[in-house]
């Protein structure tokens, strides 16, 4: 089968399987790395020592999988929730994290039935799925394929669809026709992403640090909260989505085509007295198959404890007496500051 038939094939295949966004680039070194390299160096990916760790990695696609040629950038969409109202006694979940599923299951399973469709078609290519875990820069390669451009709040953002959408791809050994990359940046002006975001993460225009993101606070620090950030998180129980939430190009978003990741506003909030009545086994039962796994039950706590303590109301102050006597000290120490605030 010839290169642009083979090509046209797999994203006609990754569109019947719920990815909106298919595009080829060419796996080359990337040209990102040296700024990868100095972002880690100012410590600005926090405690997230695994980007550290495996910095090498990034410089070219090959180390992901030896003899990549092409890379096939996907895009599945998950629904945007830019217009929630606070709610009482509720913490708000960033809406990547709203469906009662593990987006990397779904992901993974339509990448791997992706490659399934390509060994039927092409026995001898070696190809490999990747969803977010390795070490890929993979806004810069979706950016590289043509899907859109890095915006000033750094996610990769389209003009027909905004940014709500996850990233994978599939890597292949095989050089496939490949599309126009994407050569302009429309955010212009705007500044809103930057102006909007409540512990000021944004160093500069596209440089984030992550120390003060309340999604990397709530979800990957695994210590204690630092103090002067707190208060800002306002009703965030995990996650954040302001940034993307004032984005301009977020008007034009669309309905997922994955069912799994239509969700109704309702379902982005967590019961904040609910969550401490839950036992540990009750914890992992609960939670174990969606994102709000990756915080466990001591940091979903030490958040929901913070919020607590921004919201100040009467009825949870029992609650967060009796949650001085919990088994984590990370738990313990967020309740103590969330008391202090009444």
């Amino acid at each position: 089968m010839e290169s642009v038939q083979l090509a046209q094939s797999l994203k006609t295949e990754a569109k019947r399987l719920g990815f909106e966004h298919a595009s080829i680039c060419p796996a080359v070194s990337s040209a990102s790395f040296s700024n990868f390299c100095e972002w880690l160096d100012q410590g600005f990916g926090g405690e997230m020592s695994y980007l550290s760790e495996r910095r090498d990695a990034y410089a070219h696609p090959r180390h992901v999988m030896d003899g990549v040629r092409s890379i096939l950038m996907l895009g599945m969409s998950y629904q945007g929730l830019p217009q929630r109202t606070q709610r009482r006694g509720a913490g708000r979940i960033a809406s990547y994290a709203v469906a009662a599923c593990d987006y990397h299951d779904v992901i993974w399973k339509a990448t791997t039935q992706l490659a399934a469709r390509l060994a039927e078609q092409q026995p001898e290519v070696r190809c490999r799925g990747v969803v977010d875990t390795t070490p890929l820069l993979e806004r810069e390669f979706a950016q590289l394929a043509g899907i859109g451009w890095q915006g000033k709040n750094t996610m990769l953002i389209r003009k027909q669809s905004g940014s709500y959408f996850f990233l994978a791809a599939l890597l292949v050994d095989i050089e496939l026709a490949y599309d126009q990359p994407m050569s302009t940046n429309h955010c212009g002006t705007c500044t809103r992403c930057l102006e909007a975001c409540p512990t000021k993460a944004f160093v500069e225009p596209g440089v984030m640090d992550a120390r003060r993101c309340i999604s990397y606070l709530t979800i990957e620090l695994r210590n204690p909260i630092p103090v002067e950030f707190r208060n800002a998180m306002g009703d965030w129980v995990f996650g954040c989505d302001v940034c993307q939430d004032v984005c301009p190009w977020n008007r034009f978003s669309c309905e997922p085509l994955r069912e799994e990741f239509r969700v109704d506003e309702v379902d982005s909030y967590l019961d904040l007295a609910d969550l401490f009545s839950l036992s540990e086994d009750e914890f992992k039962k609960r939670f174990r198959k969606t994102p709000l796994w990756r915080a466990k039950r001591r940091g979903l706590l030490r958040n929901a404890a913070i919020v607590m303590g921004n919201q100040r109301l009467p009825q949870h102050i029992p609650i967060l007496l009796k949650a001085l006597d919990d088994a984590e000290p990370l738990v313990r120490g967020a309740v103590v500051w969330a008391l202090r605030q009444y």
